[in-house]
């Protein structure tokens, strides 16, 4: 719903105006001087300013300035009596939307007030998306090449083209907003906007007045109106993280709006239509929630149309190299050093396989942007990596599982073999790459393929 500031010193005269505009479907707020607009402004979200010309203290010109200078896109409506329409070209002249001579038809005011609202609405979205940067949520930018990314990526090329809503279940760290956001970049929502709240980060309070907004004086410290993410995303798509950790109370709101399609801001009893595509994300089996009486049934099954399972780093080895070469490269973009990051060592490749990353994604991107700035030459070390990563490495070789009498060439080979496996696996099997990592010959690793009988005529394909 698009709110309308009606600034005019006369009192009944916005009064009339509301009335006609709600009529329209219009949100209206008065102001009966330009300071009093002025505070309206800053402090509440507004769509556009119809705005008398002739006011004491503060005429329509100096009011549309000020307006100007706090934001320049905003568009203002100036109304003018017989005997200023100079002054009206001069608010032309200083970026007035247009100007509109009293007395004048509603219809046509009507009209004016909805081209200037469709051209701002026109003016936010595009500068929205030239901040999104669209490129870089395309499903190209999901880096990965393991199976269980493939799946991933093909459930997103189904859902995103429709207007189901879908749960991402992952642990943290393992890019659940970036599937969003290719979801939505990729679906008719695109040109709409893509509004993010995280659950975790807010009290049960501060999170109901962000997803629903609020009234002016709905509660201590509300000094203005403003609306809640659900009518920011109208339109386009609402992304709520960590949705999980959502009071019960605020379950049976959020499963209200679902179902209703409109929202009440917090202190308001109108009932505001809002269109939004829903993407949730949690790191907790919302089902095993349900079970526990944490989360809503109802909800669950409302929110429950397409679910995607995000798996952790440990789970798709196969994507480490393709990460750490895009990490560099995106690092190295950032941080300019005078020795450009080209690689790593091969101990670090080893350590890096090995490792279980419980931060996933995220834990690996942040090691090695820190390990590059740590690093004085162009191949990251043992050494430049973090204390604390090296600290946390544990040995993948539980000796302790071993039975007491197992044979050691039995279990030496049993080894081996699993390490070559894993070497042609990471390598997309080919045969030189998994040696080097191996620390072997390649004709030294060809006579064990042989003798262990391994097929290496699988190719991974690389399509993600």
């Amino acid at each position: 719903m698009e709110t309308v500031l009606i600034v005019d010193d006369e009192k009944n005269y916005p009064l009339i105006l509301s009335a006609v505009l709600e009529e329209e479907g219009f949100e209206t707020l008065t102001a009966n001087s330009g300071k009093a607009a002025l505070e309206i402004i800053e402090s509440s979200d507004i769509d556009l300013i119809l705005t008398d010309m002739k006011m004491p203290e503060m005429d329509g010109i100096e009011l549309l300035k000020r307006i100007k200078k706090i934001d320049p896109d905003l568009p203002v409506i100036v109304m003018t009596a017989h005997g200023t329409v100079d002054k009206a070209v001069d608010a032309m002249q200083e970026g007035a939307y247009t100007y509109i001579q009293k007395p004048f038809d509603n219809e046509r005011m009507i009209l004016y007030v909805k081209k200037a609202i469709a051209m701002f609405l026109v003016v936010k979205e595009n500068k929205w998306l030239r901040n999104a940067v669209e490129s870089q949520y395309s499903f190209g930018n999901i880096i990965g090449k393991s199976k269980v990314i493939r799946e991933v990526f093909q459930t997103i090329l189904k859902v995103a083209p429709t207007t189901a809503t879908v749960i991402l279940e992952g642990e943290s760290g393992t890019g659940k907003e970036l599937v969003a956001k290719s979801i939505h970049f990729n679906s008719p929502r695109r040109d709409k906007p893509f509004i993010a709240v995280n659950c975790s980060a807010l009290s049960e309070n501060l999170l109901e007045s962000e997803l629903f907004g609020h009234e002016k004086g709905a509660f201590t410290g509300a000094a203005s109106m403003r609306k809640g993410r659900f009518e920011l995303a109208d339109g386009g798509t609402l992304f709520i993280d960590e949705i999980g950790e959502i009071a019960l109370s605020l379950q049976i709101k959020l499963l209200r709006v679902l179902q209703e399609k409109t929202v009440e801001r917090v202190g308001g009893v109108k009932s505001i239509p809002v269109n939004f595509r829903l993407i949730a994300a949690t790191n907790k089996k919302l089902k095993e929630e349900v079970s526990a009486g944490r989360f809503r049934e109802d909800l669950f099954y409302r929110l429950n149309v397409v679910r995607i399972t995000l798996p952790p780093l440990r789970d798709r080895q196969e994507d480490i190299n393709l990460l750490i070469s895009y990490f560099i490269k995106k690092y190295s973009d950032e941080h300019k050093s005078e020795v450009p990051i080209t690689g790593i060592e091969q101990a670090v490749q080893r350590l890096f396989f090995d490792y279980k990353w419980p931060g996933n994604i995220r834990e690996l991107e942040n090691v090695i942007e820190r390990a590059m700035i740590l690093s004085s030459g162009s191949i990251i070390k043992e050494i430049d990596l973090p204390k604390d990563f090296k600290d946390n490495i544990h040995n993948t070789l539980n000796i302790g599982g071993i039975p007491d009498n197992a044979n050691l060439y039995e279990t030496l080979a049993i080894v081996e073999k699993r390490m070559i496996e894993r070497a042609l696996k990471l390598t997309d099997n080919v045969q030189a790459h998994a040696a080097q990592l191996l620390g072997i010959g390649k004709s030294g690793l060809n006579q064990k393929i042989k003798k262990y009988k391994l097929d290496t005529s699988v190719k991974n394909i690389n399509n993600v």
